[in-house]
């Protein structure tokens, strides 16, 4: 399916244009630059365009009529989507007669809302920004498992978005009956996965310079990304977890080298314990790969 439901804001390209419209007038963009940076066009969707650039349409106003600066160009072009009907043709042929009907209820709702003026206009959110973190942006930091051993993370990011905190962990190869210390993580891998890149060898080695090493050696397939696996923790999280992590030193991954993957919230210690005690079972099962750190780290 094209989308993820009937709603205005279901599916990825809702989401994203709303959304971005949100994160510009939180951080104190003008109306007039939020309108140049997310111009109201009609983009080239291919299969189906006329029902992406209805989810474009409706997102789109929805968000400017919640800071209470609809325009009449695109509430009529909201009402001429409608009148399109391209979602509701859609739903009805790809699921059944009741979806589309229920697609055409939320637009004509939709619809009903913008043309009625917004009295109280959204206000810019601000977010609170964490200034004092446990860890620090690529620190190795130790963590002891209950059958006496050693195993080691990376911090390779630290981001903070929407008042959310994150702590981004890759999981090492490492296991020791002792700390490791930075130079142990040479001899070790870090979990990731293979992008496909869609571009040219040289582009791709521009966008990700020095993956051409990884293509040599044989790590990667030409012509591929490298993202890395990343495990969220978020501050309030680690709260209740940072005793358990030994703050060991400090091994820079090269900027290039911390494109994602893939990703996910890790919010318990038995969590925590359940991955690093048995990583070859979560690398099977998540079909992930390990990547030399030798490879990937900051040299000189």
């Amino acid at each position: 399916m094209a989308t993820d439901g009937v709603k205005i804001l279901d599916g990825d390209l809702a989401h994203d244009t709303y959304e971005r419209i949100m994160d510009l007038y939180d951080s104190g963009a003008s109306l007039e630059a939020i309108r140049a940076e997310m111009p109201f066009t009609q983009e080239e969707y291919g299969l189906e365009a006329d029902f992406y650039h209805e989810i474009f349409v409706t997102a789109y106003a929805l968000a400017f009529w919640e800071l209470g600066a609809l325009t009449p160009d695109v509430l009529a072009e909201v009402t001429r989507v409608i009148a399109r009907q391209a979602g509701v043709a859609l739903w009805t042929r790809e699921v059944d007669t009741k979806t589309g009907r229920q697609r055409q209820q939320v637009l004509d709702r939709l619809h009903q809302k913008l043309s009625q003026p917004n009295l109280k206009p959204r206000k810019r959110k601000r977010y609170r920004r964490v200034t004092q973190f446990f860890f620090q942006v690529d620190e190795v930091l130790a963590f002891w498992v209950p059958d006496g051993s050693y195993r080691a993370l990376l911090c390779v990011g630290i981001t903070q978005y929407r008042g959310q905190c994150t702590y981004n962990l890759v999981l090492t190869t490492y296991h020791g009956l002792v700390p490791p210390t930075p130079a142990d993580l040479l001899a070790c891998s870090v979990m990731g996965r293979p992008i496909e890149s869609g571009y040219t060898l040289a582009q791709t080695l521009a966008q990700q310079p020095g993956v051409d090493e990884l293509w040599q050696q044989g790590c990667l397939k030409p012509n591929c990304f490298l993202g890395l696996s990343y495990h969220l923790v978020t501050h309030l999280d680690m709260l209740g977890l940072k005793d358990r992590f030994e703050r060991v030193g400090h091994l820079p991954i090269r900027e290039a080298f911390r494109r994602t993957s893939s990703y996910g919230y890790e919010s318990s210690l038995d969590r925590l314990e359940s991955i690093l005690s048995n990583l070859p079972q979560h690398l099977a099962l998540f079909e992930r790969g390990l990547y030399p750190v030798s490879l990937l780290h900051q040299r000189g």
